[in-house]
C-alpha cells in the first residue's frame, strides 16, 4: 500500500503560512485556482505542479510584490494580511523558524 502525502488544505494548514500556504495564496493571486479550492487533499505533486506555475509567474515580476501590477498588488496585500492576520489568530509568531 502506497503512502501518499497530501496537504490539508489552506484553512486547515497549521497556521496559514507555511510553504504550501504560500502556494495556496499564490495560486489565488495570480488566477491559478479559483479561490474556492483551497487544494485540501491534492497530492504534494499536485502542490509542486502549481508551485512550478506559481514561479514562473513571479519570475515575470523579478520576485517583487511591488512589481506586480496595482490590481494584482492590492489583490497580494488583501490575501497575504488575510493570512497573517489568521495565522496570528492561530498562533504563529513571525519570530520562530519553520521548524518551530
Amino acid at each position: 500500500m502506497k503512502n501518499t502525502m497530501t496537504y490539508p488544505g489552506f484553512y486547515e494548514d497549521k497556521h496559514g503560512i507555511t510553504m504550501l500556504a504560500r502556494v495556496v495564496l499564490d495560486g489565488w493571486l495570480f488566477g491559478f485556482i479559483p479561490e474556492t479550492e483551497d487544494c485540501a487533499g491534492w497530492q504534494l505533486g499536485q502542490m509542486q505542479t502549481l508551485a512550478d506555475k506559481i514561479e514562473a509567474e513571479w519570475d515575470k515580476y523579478g520576485n517583487l510584490p511591488s512589481r506586480l501590477p496595482p490590481e494584482l498588488c492590492e489583490r497580494h496585500t488583501v490575501l497575504y494580511k488575510m493570512a497573517v492576520d489568521r495565522a496570528r489568530e492561530k498562533g504563529w509568531d513571525p519570530e520562530l523558524g519553520e521548524d518551530e
